[in-house]
């Protein structure tokens, strides 16, 4: 049976939940959307937050408030690492993206490289958490404009004694298949202060298509809860993926100075092609990615000139599977995989 790269966390209590759920006879938002909004903000420790259908939904309310605050300003700075529906959203609101390259062999925008933009007077930043690393607090708190930090991949993980995405004005946690927290779809908005609260209570009531039905929310309560054991799960993994690869000519991404990494992806540099690790790959019916294939410089959306170290990453780096219901045995097939790469 093929090793698959991404596996979405269900299991019976998962289940249990959304059978629950079901038999209540009643399908959207109700109270199990409440208790998600009130077991999330909880264990984050923010004061207000959203609960809708997709992080679509979030990025444009986000980015309608910061908005309304900075109506004459019209750009929004992103990673070109950043989700390919970013570029839909913005430009859908007739806003203008200006992309920021990420350092050296890093998955995160270049501090450098973001105040290089500023001076188009942009409204805000958004910073995507790639691959689950997050960005550094301080660089947040020096930019003097608004954040919305994407902690999809990376709740769970620390800057110092900083949650992952709790810096910014705004943050965004997906609930989609391949986001840490695995609900069938969905994501939670959060508002970094009560002044940003207020500005998401402006926008008005949401209609309920807005809002996440109660059966994703059962399963993403579960997984709140689980959390902490399924982090487990993952660095048990990774620690024997990382012994694995010091035996390689490839490279670790590997978390910044200080930080605590929640092991979303083992994901490695090559010094060789990517078809010819996917080949050996396939040959033992393992799957392997590449890491940054759905973005924006790695779907072509951006110049390689225009951002050349995302550019270079996005054709260089893969992933391989690591995912708490990844078994002992086809972990250490993965690992006996990484090991021997060409």
């Amino acid at each position: 049976m093929k090793i698959e790269v991404y596996s979405p966390t269900v299991r019976r209590k998962e289940m249990d939940a959304v059978l629950t759920a079901m038999v209540e006879d009643r399908l959207g938002p109700g109270e199990h959307t409440h208790f998600l909004i009130h077991t999330a903000r909880e264990q984050l420790g923010f004061d207000y937050c959203l609960a809708l259908r997709s992080p679509v939904f979030a990025l444009r309310l986000a980015l309608e408030a910061v908005f309304a605050e900075a109506p004459e300003r019209k750009s929004v700075i992103i990673s070109a690492l950043s989700p390919l529906y970013y570029e839909r959203v913005i430009r859908g609101m007739g806003l203008v993206p200006l992309y920021c390259d990420t350092a050296e062999d890093s998955p995160l925008m270049a501090g450098a490289r973001i105040e290089s933009l500023l001076e188009f007077k942009p409204a805000c930043v958004v910073f995507h958490h790639a691959l689950g690393y997050p960005c550094d607090p301080s660089l947040i708190a020096a930019l003097g404009i608004p954040v919305i930090e994407d902690c999809s991949h990376s709740v769970g993980s620390f800057s110092g004694e900083t949650r992952a995405g709790c810096a910014g004005a705004f943050s965004i946690l997906g609930l989609e298949e391949r986001d840490m927290i695995t609900a069938g779809g969905g994501a939670l908005l959060f508002a970094g202060t009560r002044r940003y609260a207020a500005r998401l209570r402006a926008l008005g009531d949401l209609p309920p298509e807005y809002l996440l039905p109660d059966l994703n929310a059962a399963m993403a309560a579960v997984q709140f809860h689980e959390i902490n054991r399924n982090l487990e799960k993952r660095a048990e993994i990774a620690e024997v993926y990382v012994q694995m690869s010091l035996r390689t000519r490839h490279r670790r991404v590997v978390p910044g100075e200080g930080q605590t990494y929640n092991n979303y992806a083992f994901a490695l540099i090559l010094e060789s092609g990517v078809k010819d690790v996917k080949a050996y790959a396939k040959k033992q019916d393992i799957a392997v990615e590449e890491a940054f294939e759905a973005t924006l410089a790695g779907s072509g959306v951006i110049p390689a000139a225009q951002c050349p170290n995302a550019s270079s990453l996005a054709l260089r780096t893969v992933i391989f599977p690591l995912y708490p219901r990844l078994g002992a045995s086809p972990a250490e097939k993965v690992a006996r995989l990484i090991m021997t790469l060409p």
